[in-house]
């Protein structure tokens, strides 16, 4: 990934996985690379920055496949799946609430914890 774009986002977690990625959502490849001709490349604006000593891990080595399109092809099929059940996820979501709401009193006091 090119860290010197003002898209490029990193962020690392408590159990230490370390997230890289185009906040424009333009890099299929992430977190190994972004598009060599990206028309969105910008640099960072660095002014009045102070960096402290903390460096980012080292991004992964490289999967098979991402010279081919194939590592691309898969991430593309995970997300349209992960957007294909968003809707009856949040309609769920809502008909839980739709009955939490409908509760009062005892009911309400003693039902069984979300898991």
């Amino acid at each position: 990934m090119r860290q010197e774009c003002r898209n490029f986002e990193s962020r690392t977690y408590p159990n230490g996985e370390t997230v890289r990625k185009c906040n424009l959502d333009l890099a299929p490849e992430a977190p190994w690379r972004c598009p060599a001709d990206c028309g969105k490349f910008e640099p960072r604006m660095d002014a009045g920055w102070t960096y402290g000593s903390m460096v980012s891990p080292k991004t992964p080595a490289e999967p098979p496949g991402l010279d081919d399109g194939t590592a691309a092809a898969l991430l593309d099929e995970a997300e349209e799946f992960l957007n294909s059940v968003g809707a009856q996820v949040l309609a769920e979501v809502h008909a839980e609430r739709a009955r939490d709401a409908q509760r009062t009193g005892w009911k309400r006091l003693f039902r069984r914890p979300r898991p």
